[in-house]
């Protein structure tokens, strides 16, 4: 991701800021909709993990649908190109406004949470003399193995419908003639590498098929959420996320009947690894027990270590190989931000070249729910983008 060229770019720009790498993002892109492409799948880009501009031109360019959670969102995806066939609305709390605006736009699909929701979205499509495409998002109960905050397949939980919901489900469309049933739709949780999850996934997805079979409903799709993860450790030998095996688990084990599509909602593994937070140490600070190093980003800028407690790998760009600075020996230090909370901290006792004021750093794997998640908490100024130079 990083040349001397680069660097020596970066030494003349205001930190912090995020680079995005669009050569990396590309060839992710191509990976995904190739192995996709073998399989006839049908992927969907989850908006939510990096709605940049630039990003979102790209990804639509390789004719990705898009999966959003919010009317802006979905006002996005149709701004940015993203035809209204492929654009599907997601989301527990889907306000009537944001309903209403997706009706308009006559997007796709709305991935249905609650039997209430049902209902909603029918008297509002009814209002507007139109029909509205449903997928029923089901909780499988399947346990993603992933950080309990971002596991989302279980049951009791605010997202989707339970099985033991489901007949009142049934009740609710035949109940509701302004609704078109599409499918049903799950999403078990995020940053999962483990594919013997997404094979318990394809059993629950099969049994809830027969379910609706069963009771007299036509199951065209098949959705079965996102979830992907990458490799926060290895961002440069392992960059791209194992597509292949991902969707050959679905084409193995769902029972997939002549005539339905088979779709997917990835944000994480298409974007993760195409950017990068960039930042510049402001001072040093050595202690008996602990040395610090405070840089002019912090949780503002990149909240997820300190909500997940995700890894992150910091790289100290000034002090490389490659570098005019003579190498110097290895420090271990705690990498903080200079938010005025006691938890804006990258991640403690990081081995890293010793460091000086000024000095470039690197936060790796942050395209996904990095720049998005940003605020202006203490008044901070909003991070900017920098991109790379285009393969010509």
């Amino acid at each position: 991701m990083f040349n001397k060229n680069t660097i020596t770019r970066f030494e003349q720009l205001e930190t912090p800021f995020y680079y995005y790498d669009l050569n990396v993002l590309s060839k992710t892109l191509e990976a995904c909709r190739t192995a996709s492409s073998k399989y006839g799948f049908h992927v969907h880009y989850a908006m939510k993990a990096n709605f940049n501009p630039k990003v979102l031109d790209t990804i639509q360019s390789y004719g990705f649908g898009a999966d959003c959670v919010s009317g802006n969102e979905v006002k996005a995806a149709v701004e940015h190109g993203f035809g209204k066939e492929k654009i599907v609305f997601a989301g527990v709390g889907k306000s009537d406004k944001e309903i209403n605006a997706a009706l308009d736009a006559d997007i796709f699909c709305f991935n249905a949470e609650s039997v209430q929701e049902l209902f909603i979205i029918n008297d509002l499509a009814k209002a507007k003399n139109k029909k509205a495409g449903i997928a029923i998002r089901i909780n499988p109960n399947v346990d993603a193995h992933t950080h309990h905050f971002i596991t989302t397949g279980l049951e009791e939980n605010k997202f989707g419908i339970n099985s033991w919901q489901l007949p009142d489900v049934a009740e609710a469309l035949r109940k509701c003639p302004n609704l078109q049933f599409l499918g049903i739709h799950f999403h078990i949780g995020s940053q999962i590498t483990d594919m013997e999850v997404y094979k318990s996934l394809c059993t629950r997805i099969n049994e809830m098929q027969d379910w609706f079979v069963d009771h007299g409903f036509e199951v065209k799709i098949l959705n079965t959420g996102g979830g992907l993860g990458v490799d926060y450790h290895n961002p440069d030998t392992n960059s791209i996320s194992d597509f292949e095996s991902y969707f050959k688990v679905f084409s193995n084990f769902l029972n997939v009947k002549p005539g339905q599509e088979v779709h997917f909602e990835l944000g994480r593994a298409l974007v993760a690894q195409c950017s990068a937070l960039i930042s510049r140490v402001l001072y040093v600070k050595n202690g008996l027990k602990k040395n610090f190093l405070i840089l002019d980003a912090g949780m503002t800028e990149l909240i997820r270590p300190m909500l997940y407690q995700a890894y992150h790998q910091i790289e100290n760009l000034s002090r490389e190989s490659g570098s005019n600075e003579p190498e110097k020996p290895a420090v271990h230090y705690d990498i903080v931000g200079p938010i005025c909370e006691s938890t804006d901290c990258f991640q403690k006792d990081v081995e890293l070249q010793q460091s000086f004021r000024g000095d470039l750093i690197a936060v790796r794997t942050a395209g996904a729910y990095g720049e998005v998640m940003a605020s202006g908490y203490n008044l901070r100024d909003r991070v900017g983008s920098v991109y790379s130079n285009p393969v010509l």
